[in-house]
């Protein structure tokens, strides 16, 4: 299939040489100038060449095209979205000129982007996905070169509208990527582990971010086993993001349990040591080395505030979750809330007829 990927980060440059190495025609799209660019440039040069080492077998992938253009979106069947939430709105309202009937637009992760997809790409007849989390997680670790340091047994997605679901299934399967399906994209938004893992995990370390000038990981230092108030702090917000859900009338689903279906085959494991065998992984990346970074910036505006905005909207206690966001930030010395996702923002509207879509409550 021919699939373009909007952003050239870690994610999307890993998600690019992993699908053609699935026998995929991959055009690679850079977005911005922001970050990466030395390894964009080097694929530029090196015919598209990326490397994964996956835990010491290396893997060579030669990327079918490299472009700076969003219009190149228009050639595929398939167009994934890989850059930080904070800038998906700008990015699919960017690219809306050029989105074809026909193709499926996958955001991942999503965090409700189907909303903006909603508000700037009316009248399309498209299909929208999002993922729960990025496929790979790992890091470039010089041009050319990225590192795996997990693969995800699972990727649950979301499809909206429901009634294309089986038709979008067929395509989607064809990725090569472990994809499972959810019954709404408001679930995939909602399990996003980002948003209950690095919220807690970061805003509760700031002072050790600070003072470790670079010489941090969230998931060596925040969750060990030998944590329980750090781990007592992210079960409350975890169950108020049930509240939520179960409010809109899905199902009760805890974080351990989603990083469990995501990260394991083993029925019968502990969902908890799953999770902490994830966190205790060698390879886990140093991180977030500065507090204004995606774990706070990102994940905090367009995960809490959306998580509260919609529990307020639907008369769900959420004092974790807002306590978060105050003391984000008030360390930032900026509103969160100004920057992050609100059902106005993302359109009452669209958020409507995605509950609709999937016969839940409406807000």
């Amino acid at each position: 299939m021919k699939i373009a990927i909007l952003g050239a980060g870690n994610a999307g440059c890993a998600v690019a040489a992993d699908l053609t190495m699935h026998g995929h025609k991959v055009t690679l799209i850079k977005t911005s100038h922001a970050m990466h660019d030395d390894n964009f440039t080097f694929l530029q040069e090196n015919n598209g060449k990326m490397a994964l080492d996956e835990f010491g077998e290396i893997k060579t992938a030669y990327i079918h095209k490299m472009s700076r253009d969003v219009a190149d979106v228009r050639d595929a069947e398939i167009v994934i979205i890989y850059i930080q939430t904070n800038f998906h709105e700008q990015l699919i309202e960017r690219i809306s000129p050029y989105i074809q009937d026909g193709q499926i637009l996958l955001i991942s992760p999503g965090y409700l982007s189907t909303a903006y997809v909603l508000k700037h790409c009316s009248g399309r007849d498209i299909i929208i996905a999002e993922a729960e989390s990025s496929f790979i997680d790992g890091r470039i670790m010089k041009p050319g070169m990225f590192r795996v340091g997990f693969r995800n047994v699972r990727n649950p997605i979301g499809i909206y509208p429901s009634a294309r679901k089986k038709e979008a299934i067929v395509k989607l399967d064809q990725l090569g990527e472990r994809l499972v399906y959810l019954d709404s994209v408001v679930e995939a938004a909602l399990h996003n582990p980002n948003l209950i893992v690095h919220t807690v995990g970061s805003v509760m370390s700031i002072p050790r971010i600070e003072k470790s000038k670079g010489d941090f990981c969230m998931y060596h230092e925040a969750y060990t086993r030998d944590n329980p108030a750090t781990w007592r702090i992210l079960e409350a917000l975890d169950a108020e993001k049930m509240n939520v859900l179960e409010k809109l009338g899905f199902a009760r689903l805890s974080y351990v349990e989603a990083c469990k279906y995501r990260n394991s085959l083993d029925a019968d494991i502990d969902a908890k040591g799953v999770f902490f065998e994830y966190a205790e992984m060698p390879t886990r990346a140093k991180g977030p080395t500065v507090v204004d970074s995606r774990y706070i910036s990102e994940d905090v505006p367009q995960g809490l505030v959306m998580m509260e905005a919609l529990g307020k909207a639907l008369h769900v206690e959420m004092p974790i979750a807002s306590g978060l966001i105050a003391i984000a930030s008030a360390s930032l010395g900026r509103d969160l809330r100004v920057e992050g996702r609100t059902p106005e923002g993302l359109g009452i509207e669209n958020i409507e007829k995605i509950l609709k879509d999937c016969g839940r409550k409406e807000i």
